[in-house]
């Protein structure tokens, strides 16, 4: 029987997109493997040097070196699988504002920024690995090597989304983006623009342009600090991939892995319900119990996963359904998942404060027990919140001593490990960084323990690989912007303002708050710290404000933006897995809102008067 006509145009048509969508998953699952094969021996390279400095007051030379290279290494294969995730950190509200017709014109040129980006860090990084000489002394390999990663991870990101692309049928349009990028990438750097304006202000308003059209905010970052150098920028090709790997490679970062690592395992496992049922137990026979119980499990969890967009989407998926049921209105339940999981940023283990820590060097230990205190005000906060706002719902049955026993006593694993993090951190047991990886290897076991078959422990190695490979991205890149702003002096100025309204703690208080949630409205809290904590820290310094207080501050007004728009981090997270429209969500969330601005009120007077 012969083909007809349409049907071979058909086939010619799609046969380059069905070549394309066979080839992604097949990149798709290499990478995938590969970056979790990464995550697992980074995890035993790391635990190898704990167990030898404790068991034989020993260790091999090089671990630190081999961490952070091995974490470079994820970071460049894993940043192509945040493409089509929300981990892409795309900002996309105004591009759903636009006539459907724009749509596809935003898309291309979205796709230019990150085509840009892609060709920034492959001939970048050959740049730079070509210009490196030597070896490293500790592990004796050549130091272009780290850099070749991110060279080798631009070529992988460039390649991903051409085929991503060509799979969903638009290789014309990706042909479009190709060509905008190239002639971008060879022609700025010829061109040379004589302004008496600072590099910084083209450098922010090139990465606005990217937020505007849904680019991936890595990606605008580093498009951004390529094209201030057409207006004087002191950074260029090379330097902008050499900041970018400098960013990434602190041993520090590897906190964050091995946390998000801990909190998934914790999740798959089925441990994590067992605080959800020690929860209930205590507070779900109060008004609006089942509610508080939400609460009160987000604030045991904290300890766990130290990522709120891990609480949201367990949340979610754990309690929404069970809210509804007891007569929670669908968007007055979500809206109430989305506020408690503020919670999981703030509470210790927090990756937002190690974020912190790596921008500007404050203590970790510190921090995290601010943490403590600023959460359980948060906590008291929506507590307080939620009683007043729920009305007329089912609550649960009364718990007896002995199930609240048994319960407590089923919760012991759970609570286990944020002992393991918070005491071994506090008292300077382990660095910040082995306790997230005692604290996977804890959640491991658990994992075995409760039967957790090895294809879903490669599942959730491979996804903590991705999430941890898209914030590391996100902080090398914010690497070159913040330096242009400290070439800039942004600092000083900022300084230099407040100190004209008076230089008081009320004035640089007023000043910052207001500086945040400007910029907490359109960025993502990752990048806000890392761009504006150094920005905004020393002014507070000068006023006489406690550093560690501040940086509490900083990262509580920060989150607090997971529930406002446009971003809105933590509603769409909810919206995505509950199907309740995100408008629907983001009125709902109004008077839990409103509670955690309160809680930042009380905490910016404390840091005033005492």
């Amino acid at each position: 029987m012969t083909a007809s006509p349409a049907t071979t145009i058909a086939q010619r048509r799609f046969g380059p997109q069905r070549v394309a969508e066979r080839a992604l998953a097949v990149l798709d699952k290499a990478l995938g493997a590969i970056a979790a094969a990464i995550l697992a021996t980074l995890l035993v390279v790391v635990l190898v040097n704990v167990a030898l400095r404790y068991l034989f007051h020993t260790g091999f030379i090089g671990a630190e070196d081999l961490g952070i290279w091995l974490n470079v290494a994820m970071i460049a294969v894993g940043a192509p699988l945040s493409l089509k995730s929300a981990l892409a950190m795309r900002l996309d509200v105004f591009v759903r504002f636009l006539p459907e017709r724009f749509h596809a014109a935003t898309e291309v040129l979205a796709d230019a920024f990150s085509f840009v980006a892609a060709l920034i860090l492959a001939f970048g990084g050959v740049e730079i690995a070509a210009m490196l000489g030597g070896t490293s002394p500790t592990l004796g390999l050549p130091e272009w090597v780290r850099f070749g990663f991110l060279g080798a991870g631009g070529a992988l990101i460039f390649v991903y989304l051409a085929l991503q692309r060509v799979g969903e049928g638009k290789a014309l349009a990706v042909l479009l983006s190709v060509a905008i990028a190239v002639v971008s990438y060879v022609g700025l750097p010829e061109l040379f623009i004589d302004t008496s304006l600072p590099p910084s202000l083209f450098l922010a308003l090139t990465a606005a342009v990217g937020l505007v059209l849904a680019a991936p905010l890595a990606h605008a970052f580093l498009a951004a600090a390529y094209v201030a150098i057409a207006f004087g920028s002191t950074l260029p090709e090379p330097a902008i991939v050499s900041s970018t790997v400098t960013g990434m490679s602190k041993f520090l970062l590897l906190a964050i892995p091995f946390f998000l690592l801990a909190g998934s395992l914790l999740t798959e496992s089925g441990v994590a319900n067992q605080l959800v049922r020690f929860a209930a137990s205590m507070v779900g026979h109060r008004r609006a119990g089942l509610a508080q119980t939400t609460l009160l499990t987000s604030v045991l969890f904290s300890g766990a996963s130290g990522s709120s967009v891990a609480n949201a989407a367990f949340g979610a998926s754990t309690f929404q359904p069970e809210l509804v049921k007891h007569g929670y209105p669908p968007a007055q339940a979500g809206a109430i998942i989305a506020a408690t999981s503020v919670l999981d940023n703030v509470i210790p283990p927090s990756i937002a404060f190690l974020i912190l820590a790596t921008a500007t060097n404050l203590s970790v230990g510190s921090l995290l027990v601010g943490g403590f205190f600023a959460g359980g005000l948060m906590a008291i906060c929506l507590a307080v919140a939620i009683h007043l706002s729920v009305r007329s719902v089912d609550t649960l049955p009364q718990a007896t001593g002995s199930e609240r026993w048994r319960s407590a006593v089923a919760a012991i694993p759970a609570f286990g490990l944020g002992v393991i993090v918070v005491v071994g951190i506090r008292i300077g047991v382990v660095t910040t960084t082995e306790a997230a990886a005692l604290a996977a290897l804890y959640t491991l076991f658990l994992g075995f323990g409760y039967r957790l078959g090895a294809g879903r422990i490669f599942a959730t190695f491979r996804q903590s690989a991705g999430e941890a490979a898209a914030i590391g991205l996100l902080i090398g890149t914010a690497g070159p912007f913040a330096f242009l702003l400290a070439v800039d002096n942004v600092s000083g100025l900022v300084t230099d303002f407040v100190t004209l309204l008076g230089g008081s703690k009320i004035a640089v208080l007023l000043l910052s708050n207001l500086i945040l949630l400007v910029v907490g409205l359109v960025l993502d809290i990752g990048a806000a710290i890392l761009l504006f904590g150094p920005i905004l820290l020393p002014a507070a310094v000068a006023a006489g404000i406690d550093p560690i207080h501040f940086g509490v501050i900083l990262v509580v007004n920060l989150m607090i933006h997971g529930l406002t728009p446009p971003l809105g981090m933590l509603i769409f997270v909810v919206s995505g897995v509950t199907r309740i429209p995100a408008t629907a969500l983001f009125r709902a969330v109004v008077p839990y809102l409103v509670s955690l601005l309160v809680s930042l009120a009380i905490l910016c007077a404390w840091a005033i008067f005492f």
